[in-house]
Formats: C-alpha cells, structure tokens, sequence
C-alpha cells in the first residue's frame, strides 16, 4: 500500500545581503536556493560557488520576479530560500551552564510584533549575547521572513528557546540568575539595583499589556526605564537595546 507523500517543510525566504551573509557564513549548507538582481550579482558570487557545488540552483532575475520570489519589495536584491529551523525547547538544567558563562539573559513574554523580535536580536547578536528565550504566551512573534529581514543577520548569531510555563519557568532560573521583570512607572533603574554575583534575567512584556501579574510576581524585582517625561513610553526593542547595553556593560565591567 502507497504512502501518502508527507508535507513539504515550510521553507523560509531570507532577504537582505547582510541577512543572507550570514545565513552563508553560519548554516550554508541550509539554503536551497538563491536569488539576486544584477547590482547583486558580484556581492553573491561566493555564494553562488557554495550552491553549485552543492547542486543547488541560483539565479539572476529582474526586479518584478525577485519582488515575486521574496513576497515583498523590501528584499534588498538578493533572496535566499532555506528551511524553517525549529525553536529548541528551553531547559531549566542547561540554563544553569549559561549562567556560569556570567552573560545576562533575555526573555520575552507576549512580543507580538515580528518586526520587534527581529529588532531585538539584532541589539542581542550586536552586543555579544548568545540566548534569548521566548515564552509561550499566544501572542508571542517567533522567527519568520519579517524578523529575519529586521534582525540583519543576528538571526544567525543568537538561538532562540521556547519555555513553557513561564512563571514557573522563572521560578526555575532565579537558582542561577537574579531574575527581573520590567514594568511603566514602577520599579528602579538598573544601575540602582543590587548584585548578588547572580548574572540578571531579565524579562520584556508587550507593549500594550506588559508583564501578566503572574510573571511580575515570579520575578524578584521589576526594572524600569526613566526618562524626561515628555513621552510615555519607548518601543519595546528599543527599551530592550538601552537594557542589553546596561547589562552587557555592568558583565563586561
């Protein structure tokens, strides 16, 4: 008896030559196949000698069909066409392994936008941080074509991990980190907040709602952000970025 053919994996269109230069220094051997315009066509060449060794197509194309290709205008000249890689699940006892490397950790609890999370990983791969761990609240954005346009390449420099029961997920991390939620108006500012030798987790809400009462009461202390006044609040990667330059620093010092 026949099987039926199984589903054809979801397969992921990386725009951008930065994103795609690093999609070709880091996992190569992913792409499938690639696509550029002519202004492109030096910039790809290496690429293209990677793929053809490999037997897999590349093709110069105009404008209207890499437009087609990469579903968007905003491909920057070059498309390349890869496998969606799985999240890997978030576990508590290797957390502990990253904690002794002394780097802080950032997780994220319901960043619906994917131009967010994109926005963020790039501020993470920039400053050196290897790890951001997502929570599996409904709304959170997970990797797609959008966040690995926005991230630059950083998508290639820092894993993602998914943990399942947040608030218990952060009850589990405060054995090796000094576990903070984020909160508007409330809290203190980074640099008044005391060590204890424990590198810091820290933990961003979406915009609209923040952290759920349940997350805010796992976490030990709630940072904050002051400013003039003059306006509410900052977007959300961009409080993530002054936090992960606080934290890099306050590590690297």
């Amino acid at each position: 008896m026949d099987r039926p053919p199984e589903p054809a994996p979801k397969m992921l269109r990386i725009t951008g030559l930065p994103a795609v230069a690093a999609l070709f220094e880091r996992n190569g051997r992913l792409v499938e196949r690639l696509f550029f315009d002519e202004r492109n066509a030096a910039a790809v060449a290496g690429f293209c000698k990677e793929l053809g060794k490999a037997r897999k197509p590349y093709r110069q194309v105009d404008a209207d069909e890499l437009a087609r290709v990469a579903g968007t205008v905003l491909h920057g000249g070059v498309v390349a066409v890869t496998g969606l890689r799985p999240i890997m699940n978030f576990d508590p006892a290797e957390a502990k392994r990253w904690a002794a490397e002394g780097k802080p950790l950032l997780l994220l609890d319901g960043i619906g936008n994917p131009h967010n999370l994109g926005a963020i990983v790039r501020t993470a791969a920039f400053f050196g941080l290897d790890r951001i761990v997502i929570s599996d609240h409904p709304s959170q954005a997970g990797p797609s074509e959008a966040s690995y346009r926005v991230a630059e390449g950083g998508m290639e420099h820092v894993r993602l991990y998914k943990a399942t029961g947040f608030p218990k997920v952060l009850q589990q991390l405060k054995s090796s980190y000094k576990v903070l939620g984020t909160a508007l108006g409330r809290g203190e500012p980074l640099d008044r907040m005391s060590s204890d030798g424990r590198p810091v987790a820290i933990v961003l809400g979406n915009e609209e709602e923040g952290l759920g009462a349940a997350t805010l009461h796992a976490c030990e202390g709630v940072a904050t952000l002051t400013g003039s006044g003059r306006v509410q609040s900052l977007n959300v990667a961009a409080t993530a970025a002054i936090l992960i330059h606080e934290l890099t620093r306050t590590a690297r010092r």
